[in-house]
């Protein structure tokens, strides 16, 4: 009874020394904020966006249904039920709790039994007996419960379970930032498809108009007005246009092929009817900067990382203290297997019992120090990837602020131009029926009218990518029904959408 109170009384020791921890106290280092964004629009041109609150442990939500897109949004669910990088980022999050929850194992002891028989022969010298005296041999049965336990005197134990909580929530927030990505990827795919169906309208009206007019030079022709000189210019700007529309039929095939693989799908399973882009005018508002630091998941990761490296550097301090092992078997032991479980073959031992069980480092030629050396640089690292992920967030939102507002801009330059060349064009037709100019001059504002059509919806492509690019570089929004992650990973997506692409 003396001992078990003895072995009681240690214990309470070592738990109260487990509550000593050299783990350093963890800050978020300061990042580089300015007080708004140079290129943000002004409140009252916002419009009506929601943009993402400080809550990184909530999932984005639906944004690009503010796009008013039934197809796009057909695409975002299909998207994330089936690509292949985002269930692979759910599979390293599950990896991580995983991870995680072995680690937090350690905290608790480790419970055992084993039953069966040994067999030992005893030497003479045990004995005190000569050379060639008589040996004894036993069988043993045994029936034990083992206990072993690891004190965590200097919160070296502590300090593995929240590194690896923190490399979960880096995973988390990964997985975040890889389904982010990949809303803005089939957005900006769908867009550019989008956007060559609109270039390819464009080549539609001008192949008809070539050939109308290939058949007024060639009437006049056959009348005498004018050369076959004029005729071989016609032919020669029909086929330049044919040959032009085949170039957008096959970049439109290759965005289609990314398209489907965003979607999980072989680019022979998916076929996008084409629909020329509508022209977007969606507001976006930046907020503040500091408000980016809480919506982005990439840089709630990069922070996520910087905790992990910091607790690792509180294990490997303490691997410069003395490391405590308690273990315990109770249970029965008899030389006969009918009398294994009779009161008097009880048996218990507890450790340590003479202080083997207490590991203390003396000399290992620096290899602790190294450790603790490697994990503050690891950390010196994760601190500038951080502050690197800011700057970068940073710069993503001014450039494409700084994007939309030129772009507003330029496109209406630029429906003048379609406009002055549309009538340019219009006119010289009419004075070359009248004879009044040359072909040459119908060739060139049609060559004109072409360029500024196809500009103009080059540019509505870049506005919609740049729409979806701020979306992206600001961390998304929510206000719809989200996407979950359920414990093991496992992305379900909202109810009441329909997941098919056609």
């Amino acid at each position: 009874m003396k001992h078990l109170k003895r072995f009681s009384m240690s214990l309470l020791t070592t738990l109260i020394l487990a509550g000593c921890s050299v783990t350093p106290t963890y800050e978020r280092p300061a990042a580089p904020a300015s007080a708004a964004f140079k290129e943000a629009l002004p409140a009252d041109q916002a419009g009506q966006w929601k943009t993402a609150q400080p809550a990184e442990d909530q999932l984005r939500g639906a944004w690009w249904e503010l796009f008013k897109d039934d197809q796009l949004n057909r695409l975002e669910i299909q998207a994330q039920a089936a690509n292949q990088n985002l269930k692979a980022a759910a599979a390293r999050l599950a990896q991580a709790r995983a991870l995680q929850q072995q680690t937090r194992s350690s905290l608790f002891p480790e419970v055992t039994a084993n039953f069966g028989p040994t067999r030992q022969r005893a030497s003479a010298a045990s004995q005190g007996l000569p050379d060639n005296g008589p040996a004894m041999s036993t069988t043993l049965w045994r029936a034990q419960a083992g206990v072993s336990y690891e004190a965590d005197l200097w919160g070296r134990v502590s300090a593995n379970v929240d590194a690896a909580t923190a490399d979960a929530q880096q995973s988390e927030a990964l997985l975040r930032s890889v389904q982010l990505a990949l809303q803005a990827d089939v957005a900006q795919n769908y867009f550019q498809v989008r956007q060559l169906d609109a270039e390819r309208q464009v080549y539609v009206q001008t192949l008809d108009l070539r050939e109308q007019t290939l058949k007024l030079v060639e009437r006049r022709y056959k009348e005498g007005d004018i050369s076959e000189l004029d005729v071989a210019r016609a032919r020669s700007e029909l086929a330049s246009a044919q040959s032009e529309a085949l170039g957008i039929d096959r970049n439109r095939a290759g965005a289609e092929h990314a398209l489907a693989v965003l979607l999980g799908l072989a680019p022979s399973e998916f076929t996008l009817p084409a629909t020329p882009l509508a022209r977007i005018d969606l507001r976006v508002p930046a907020g503040l900067p500091s408000g980016l630091l809480e919506r982005r998941p990439d840089i709630a990761a990069a922070e996520r990382a910087m905790a992990a490296a910091n607790d690792r550097i509180g294990a490997a301090r303490a691997a410069f203290f003395p490391q405590l092992d308690i273990t315990g078997y109770a249970g029965y032991e008899s030389s006969q297997l009918g009398h294994l479980f009779q009161w008097s073959s009880r048996t218990f031992l507890l450790g340590p019992l003479t202080g083997a069980m207490l590991s203390l480092p003396i000399f290992d030629a620096g290899r602790r120090q190294a450790g603790v050396d490697r994990a503050r640089a690891v950390y010196e690292e994760d601190v500038a990837n951080y502050r690197q992920s800011v700057l970068g967030a940073f710069r993503e939102v001014e450039d494409n602020l700084a994007n939309l507002r030129i772009l507003d801009d330029q496109i209406g330059a630029q429906d003048r131009a379609v406009q002055a060349s549309s009538r340019a064009a219009q006119l010289s037709h009419t004075q070359y029926k009248e004879g009044s100019i040359s072909y040459l001059d119908v060739i060139d504002s049609d060559r004109t009218v072409l360029a500024q059509q196809r500009i103009s919806a080059q540019l509505d492509g870049a506005r919609a990518l740049s729409t979806v690019n701020l979306i992206r570089a600001l961390g998304g929004g929510w206000a719809l029904p989200t996407p979950q992650v359920g414990d093991s990973g496992q992305i379900t997506p909202p109810t009441g959408t329909d997941k098919t692409a056609g």
